[in-house]
């Protein structure tokens, strides 16, 4: 299984930590408190695979510039239409993505284009499904445009989730489908789209980060 190389830190400390643990639990003459630890470590070892996991994907066939995918692997919590002052500065459409600790939590590319804008907001640590989440949490604000749309997108820490990962600034170029960053343990993400896109998901759809088609343009 590959893993993501977003998470280096995170994966070679809780390696060390999960081998110690099993290890020095070996060695401990209290059976209980042995099989205790040896269990903590194998759990440790086995989460951080499966939370770092990195799988490869396929964008869909035949898509255009017009075609807007998820960034990432979890269920839909939010359809809405909105006001956004900050990159559409008038009506839009929003989507808004949970990602449970269980998710992958590799952020992919929405759309091929040029990054135009970026802005990191230092924030709170509310749950990510929270209403005021997109406000009020730790985030970054990603802007990407082509010739047919312009998408903002924001990847939302959450409650346990404190560090984001993104390389992005302006002037980067963006294929679609392809791995921009992530967001560590539980997370969510807003992609906000012109009002006249066409949404294909509905609440408590399970989105796939890279596959699955979110918005297209008329």
């Amino acid at each position: 299984m590959k893993l993501t190389r977003y998470g280096t830190d995170v994966i070679i400390g809780s390696f060390l930590v999960a081998d110690a643990l099993i290890i020095g639990g070996y060695f401990v003459p209290i059976t209980v408190v042995s099989i205790l630890m040896m269990a903590l470590g194998v759990f440790l070892l086995l989460f951080t695979i499966w939370f770092f996991r990195d799988p490869d994907r396929t964008v869909p066939a035949g898509i255009d510039d017009g075609t807007v995918l998820s960034t990432a692997d979890g269920k839909v919590v939010v359809v809405q239409d909105i006001v956004d002052n900050e990159y559409h500065k008038g009506p839009a459409k929003q989507v808004s993505i949970f990602l449970s600790p269980l998710n992958v939590h590799v952020n992919r590319h929405p759309i091929s284009g040029q990054i135009d804008h970026y802005r990191y907001v230092n924030g709170e640590y509310l749950v990510a499904f929270h209403e005021k989440a997109s406000d009020l949490n730790e985030r970054t604000h990603i802007g990407v445009r082509n010739s047919r749309v312009g998408v903002l997108h924001k990847q939302i820490a959450g409650a346990v989730a404190r560090r984001i990962v993104c390389n992005l600034k302006v002037g980067d170029q963006a294929t679609i489908g392809e791995r921009f960053g992530m967001i560590k343990f539980g997370s969510r993400v807003d992609l906000i789209v012109p009002p006249e896109a066409i949404v294909h998901v509905k609440l408590g759809d399970i989105v796939v980060a890279g596959e699955t088609v979110i918005f297209t343009m008329p």
